[in-house]
């Protein structure tokens, strides 16, 4: 096949491939999901105890089959797109080889559960523009929030190691084992002040227990403190937005 058989060959698949244009765009997309959706089946299937020989060499059989489509899939991907190194660099280009890579590397650490973002793609195939407004608004919202996130987070970051240096004093000398570092301290200072409380560490002495008290007076506040935000920015983003859209309308109006 002659180099300008092959570009058009690309230019024909392109919209196919990567926004599902047409019934075999679309058919080729829920094909793909499906097989992503059956490789996190089997892969949950594959966490549970005492499975026979058999089932784990068809769970392995299923992996090898799943990992096959998956890399053809990425090769066609990378072979239609107009910019290769940039769906490299990609989010979903990035996903897609995290998804394949450590089978080919034999890499300890499993990063099959990856695929569950690839279903994003959904959003681009069906062209659900109600979810890329709720998209657009969460990131404005975002926008306007960051400042006051980023000091909440100092600010709560600071918190949790006073906590920790609090709770490490008071319990130190009683629970020498329990609280052997502020280390310690800090995880209990997260799961406290996160309002979680594992209760695996948990203080014995009353200046420790009266301190638990204000520290969990404190989480309470501090869990409200971001949904606030967030909830006060995502009003703001909406009205913006919806203000805009009355002027798109106005103008185009006779």
């Amino acid at each position: 096949m002659g180099e300008e058989a092959r570009s058009g060959l690309r230019a024909r698949l392109r919209p196919v491939i990567e926004d599902g244009e047409g019934w075999a765009g679309r058919a080729f997309m829920l094909t793909i999901q499906f097989l992503i959706v059956a490789s996190l089946v089997t892969f949950a299937v594959e966490t549970l105890p005492d499975l026979d020989e058999d089932m784990r060499w068809w769970l392995r059989a299923a992996e090898i089959g799943f990992v096959s489509v998956f890399t053809l899939e990425y090769l066609l991907r990378l072979w239609v797109s107009e910019r290769r190194l940039g769906f490299v660099f990609s989010f979903f280009g990035l996903v897609d080889l995290l998804a394949i890579l450590p089978f080919y590397l034999r890499l300890t650490i499993d990063l099959r559960s990856v695929r569950v973002l690839r279903l994003l793609r959904l959003f681009r195939v069906f062209k659900l523009v109600r979810y890329n407004d709720a998209v657009r608004r969460f990131r404005l919202a975002l926008r306007y929030a960051f400042e006051e996130l980023v000091l909440y987070l100092t600010a709560t970051m600071m918190l949790i190691y006073l906590c920790a240096v609090g709770i490490y004093y008071f319990e130190h000398a009683e629970q020498p084992d329990t609280f052997a570092s502020i280390f310690d301290g800090l995880w209990w200072a997260v799961a406290s002040l996160t309002t979680v409380g594992y209760g695996d560490i948990y203080p014995i002495t009353t200046g420790g227990k009266l301190f638990t008290f204000v520290v969990l007076m404190l989480g309470l506040s501090i869990v409200a403190v971001p949904a606030g935000l967030i909830s006060s920015a995502l009003s703001k983003a909406r009205a913006q937005l919806d203000a805009e859209a009355d002027g798109r309308d106005a103008d185009q109006s006779p």
